[in-house]
């Protein structure tokens, strides 16, 4: 090949625009080729069931936008340094591009094969395309790293936030393909999810225009109710790549600008979108968080074997409204309304004892947004062992929880339909509710819908005393 050609290393930055290392190949002249790789390396993180559905579309969405440039996409499985090479030789690559990533296995093995690129003469060049600021520009006064959200946003909102970057133009004459020599399969219960998702990069810049133009105002307050939808749903567009935190925070600032009114709800919206980047500064300065508690303590935790209640827990047969439809959402959709994650995870980690670990887990194999740093740090905050964790006697009550956040029952009723006729009044704890109401529901408690599988007064106890034994 006479034309010089960079490769440009796909991983979680699955989009045209905004993305640095596509703008800087594509300005350099060279013919460009893109590559995505399910790795194999054991220090690489493999996605979740939900996940690889959700990135199987992904890839054929951004195959078809790089074909509107001219850019080949090649998809390829095996060890990454491996297919590089096989790429960089079959394509005759001088350079290789890519965004960074922070887990500590992904770290090494970017850096082993940055240093081995270089060392055979080609450039390899890394650049940040993934989040607002990059975890090493962000230090306390002392120079180290945040454990507290607040002074971290309040840093982080001081910092300057570079623009996002435009799409690459098609070049004359180019012409690309799309290359697949592996089955990167989803498990066969995430095809339920057909239809229920919109993917690739115009739906979610779609998804965050709309949440801009229609939902803005409610979400501060409505971000709460699980029946409501004033969420954003951006989670699992950002974990792809298929649209920036940058891209977000400008889009939400030029909505204030157009209307200085709205400015109190957009940075309700901007902060949280700022945890996201905290639990990125987590990861990168820790040990691994999807399996270390970051309080050191919480190694000692003396967790219980409920493997029956597990079970209960991951099928939505709790016997407890909320947490019931929660996981029954998740099961369903690949998805899981915030609020309610919160309590699901509580009631595991605090009611019932069970590793968070565990927890983690079932979500990064059920979620379509499950991202490897917002997962695991949004577990340790729940169960207590987070830096900035919710505090150890913070034990959600989620019979309180639901009639605070779901007074009407709409959410439990959606998903736990075989409760539907039960009056407001019971529909989150329908075992205490009287014979005579629960006939004419149509409800057998302990058949037509399970009795609850803890005590939650009695548990909360339990939870306080194993936690003071820290």
């Amino acid at each position: 090949m006479d034309q010089p050609t960079s490769l440009v290393w796909l991983r979680n930055d699955l989009r045209l625009s905004d993305n640095p290392a596509l703008f800087a190949a594509r300005k350099s002249g060279d013919r460009v080729v893109a590559l995505y790789i399910h790795e194999t390396d054991e220090d690489v993180r493999a996605p979740g069931g939900a996940a690889r559905w959700w990135l199987n579309r992904s890839l054929e969405s951004l195959g078809q936008a790089l074909g509107t440039l001219g850019i080949s996409l090649l998809v390829r499985s095996g060890k990454a340094a491996t297919v590089l090479d096989q790429a960089i030789a079959a394509e005759g690559v001088q350079s290789v591009h890519w965004n960074r990533r922070y887990a500590p296995g992904e770290r090494e093995v970017d850096q082993e094969i940055k240093t081995g690129l270089r060392e055979r003469g080609l450039n390899a060049s890394s650049y940040a395309g993934n989040l607002l600021a990059e975890p090493w520009t962000i230090a306390t006064g002392q120079g180290k790293p945040y454990s507290v959200f607040s002074p971290y946003w309040k840093t982080l909102k001081d910092c300057r936030i570079e623009q996002p970057l435009p799409a690459p133009e098609k070049l004359d004459g180019a012409v690309a393909a799309k290359s697949y020599d592996s089955d990167y399969r989803a498990p066969k219960w995430s095809e339920k999810f057909e239809g229920q998702w919109t993917i690739g990069e115009s739906a979610a810049q779609q998804a965050l225009h709309d949440f801009l133009d229609e939902r803005l105002e409610d979400y501060p307050e409505g971000r709460d109710f699980p029946g409501r939808d004033v969420t954003s749903r951006l989670s699992p567009h950002l974990r792809f790549g298929e649209i920036t935190a940058r891209q977000v925070w400008y889009a939400t600032l030029a909505r204030i600008e157009l209307e200085p009114e709205v400015k109190p709800y957009a940075d309700k919206f901007l902060s949280e979108l700022a945890w996201r980047d905290f639990s990125y500064h987590q990861l990168y300065h820790r040990s691994d968080i999807a399996t270390v508690p970051m309080q050191e303590k919480y190694t000692a935790m003396r967790w219980s074997q409920a493997d029956q209640a597990e079970a209960a827990w991951q099928q939505g047969q709790t016997g407890i409204p909320i947490i019931d439809a929660g996981m029954r959402e998740l099961w369903q959709t690949g998805y899981m309304h915030n609020r309610v994650r919160m309590l699901v995870a509580s009631l595991l980690t605090k009611n019932l004892l069970i590793d968070w670990r565990r927890g983690e887990r079932w979500f990064w194999d059920c979620l379509v947004d499950g991202d490897v740093a917002n997962n695991p740090a949004s577990w340790q905050w729940v169960a207590g062992c987070g830096l900035d964790a919710a505090p150890y006697f913070r034990i959600f009550n989620p019979v309180t929880q639901g009639e605070r956040f779901d007074e009407a029952g709409d959410y439990v009723r959606k998903w736990v339909p075989e409760l539907k006729a039960l009056p407001d009044k019971w529909i989150h704890d329908p075992a205490s509710a009287p014979e005579s109401i629960l006939r004419e529901a149509s409800i057998t408690i302990g058949k037509t819908y399970p009795l609850p599988i803890v005590d939650l007064k009695a548990s909360r106890q339990r939870a306080l005393e194993r936690q003071g034994e820290l």
